[in-house]
């Protein structure tokens, strides 16, 4: 059978389920959850009709099963059904004793539709279990998403839902939310429901559905600095003050050192075309003149004191060598010694 790694071929997974072209086995496993559940909630709405559920749905815990359960209730044959399904959830608390399911995964029962979630690890790829199942089954490595990835995968979420997003409005919702995955996809369901049909989402939209400004946050600031704008960028380091909440020390403190390592990064590329800099540094072309602008600011030889002040900031916030202060006069200290 075929074996897919990462989110390349998350689709082509999808679209063999949605047409009903089972593997006996689907092993969904590695640090991102998001994808394993969708997967799994997938086939479960898709191998069995509402009413065939009864009889030939069985949903296991890893914590409360064994092998043997397992393989005992594969070997079964489906009631006036096409298919039986087989899901086991948090199957990771099975995987010392994992190697004993190989005998199955060898000869599966073809009637049998036997999905793993194994969350938060991977398989030994060297074990004779792995092997087994990348040639009996589908094997699914779901890889945590990079923050550079999330505007992407924004887009393309919403693409699926039949709608599109402006893509400052994709860097927003990736700035503010993070990679929690399951949250970015509620508030996409949101704004879709919300947003007229046939109206592109924007980030007014973010901002009044969502509560999440489009004027003070992390892009922003990244963006007043690189442009040279110590008003502007004092403003929003003000606000996030006001709003410590909304706006915590870390997030902005790890947002700040990742903008001056793509700077960085910028400075030690042999090509600057627009191609070669989005390529290298992660980012859509349209963003590739904020980098140049901010690079001007930022020579080479300021960068690496920026960051050596960065990571202490970073300290300080998570108590080591700090006097006690605000959140908000952490930040304004921290912006005046990299302006």
């Amino acid at each position: 059978m075929l074996n897919y790694f990462s989110l390349d071929t998350f689709a082509a997974i999808k679209s063999s389920i949605a047409t009903r072209n089972f593997s006996p086995i689907y092993f969904l496993m590695g640090e991102e959850p998001f994808f394993i559940a969708e997967l799994s909630e997938l086939l479960i709405e898709t191998v069995l009709p509402e009413e065939q559920r009864d009889f030939n749905q069985t949903i296991l815990y890893g914590k409360d099963t064994s092998i043997d359960e397992i393989i005992s209730c594969c070997k079964r044959f489906p009631m006036m059904a096409e298919h039986q399904l087989v899901v086991v959830r948090e199957a990771q608390e099975l995987s010392r004793t994992l190697e004993q399911l190989l005998s199955y995964v060898l000869q599966p029962q073809p009637t049998t539709v036997l999905v793993f979630c194994y969350k938060y690890k991977t398989l030994d790829k060297r074990k004779k279990i792995y092997k087994a199942l990348l040639k009996s089954g589908v094997v699914f490595e779901s890889m945590k998403m990079y923050d550079n990835k999330l505007p992407a995968w924004i887009d393309q979420r919403v693409a699926t839902l039949g709608r599109s997003i402006e893509y400052n409005a994709s860097m927003l919702l990736a700035e503010s939310v993070g990679a929690d995955l399951g949250a970015l996809s509620n508030q996409l369901s949101k704004l879709c429901l919300v947003v007229e049909a046939g109206e592109k989402i924007n980030a007014d939209h973010v901002e009044m559905h969502v509560g999440i400004s489009k004027e003070f946050n992390n892009f922003e600031l990244r963006k007043a600095l690189g442009a040279g704008n110590t008003t502007q960028a004092y403003t929003i380091v003000h606000y996030f003050g006001l709003h410590p909440k909304q706006h915590p020390l870390l997030g902005t403190i790890n947002s700040l050192f990742k903008f001056f390592i793509q700077l960085l990064t910028y400075h030690g590329l042999p090509s600057k075309s627009p191609d070669a800099v989005a390529k290298a540094l992660g980012i859509h072309p349209y963003f590739v003149g904020e980098i140049e602008q901010a690079a001007r600011r930022y020579p080479l030889k300021t960068i690496v004191p920026i960051l050596t002040t960065i990571k202490k900031a970073d300290l300080a916030a998570k108590g080591v060598d700090a006097v006690p202060v605000s959140e908000g006069e952490a930040l304004k200290e921290l912006l005046s010694k990299i302006c």
